[in-house]
Formats: C-alpha cells, structure tokens, sequence
C-alpha cells in the first residue's frame, strides 16, 4: 500500500484577485509545503538568514503577481519569523522549481537559486 503523503499545517491568507498565501507552521510542516504542495511556478518565500516558516504563494495558473501581491507575501513570512518585531527585513523569493532539500537534511532545511531579495515590514494582510 502506497503510503499518502501528509497535508502540512498552515496558515491561509486570501491576499484577494485568486492569490493565497501558505504558511508553515512547524518544520515538517515547511518541508511538505516547500517540496510535495507548491507548484513548480509559484513563489516561494523565507526571512533571509533567521528561522521561520515557509511562505507559498499561489494563484490563478498561468498569472504573475503583481507587486503589491509579492510584497504582501514576503511580509507574512517577515511575520512569521524570528525578525516580527523588526523594522524591515529581507525576505528571500524564488520560484519554487529552484527550492530544493539537500540530502539528510534536517527538516525545514532547503536550498534556493535565482531568489530575489524583496524588503518589507513584517505584517499580515487585513
């Protein structure tokens, strides 16, 4: 019998137009939503250099978002990080094609290429 993969935890946010923003809530939970649910083109989000959770973003297929809509995401991985209180931080994107888990890796642990870095204030949408 085939084993079916687990669904992670996370936060939802309905960022408005189609777009929805996930969020990790523990390691595991990043690992399943970073490499089994993202869709290759979707974007992919982390506080650049401290822990926290794993932000996807997804949409209608087919769309670009625009920058209000990424700004927006990276904020909410700004938020749910060690950098909250904050003033602003940078927040690693890229495809989630480029994300990948190096071998015997600890969970919640990834390598990107071709990220971006987007600056913004830590928050959630309203």
């Amino acid at each position: 019998m085939k084993k079916m993969p687990r669904q992670p935890e996370v936060w939802k946010y309905d960022l408005g137009d189609g777009w929805e923003a996930l969020a990790g809530k523990t390691d595991a939970d990043n690992d399943v939503l970073s490499l089994k649910t993202a869709r290759p083109n979707d974007l992919w989000f982390h506080v650049h250099g401290m822990p926290g959770s794993h932000v996807i973003l997804q949409g209608p297929d087919g769309l670009k978002p625009d920058n209000s809509i990424v700004k927006a995401a990276a904020s909410i991985a700004a938020w749910h990080s060690k950098a909250r209180n904050a003033g602003t931080v940078p927040v690693s994107c890229t495809e989630s094609k480029h994300v990948s888990k190096p071998r015997r890796a600890k969970p919640g642990t990834v390598t990107i290429r071709k990220e971006k870095t987007v600056k913004v204030r830590p928050g959630l949408p309203c």
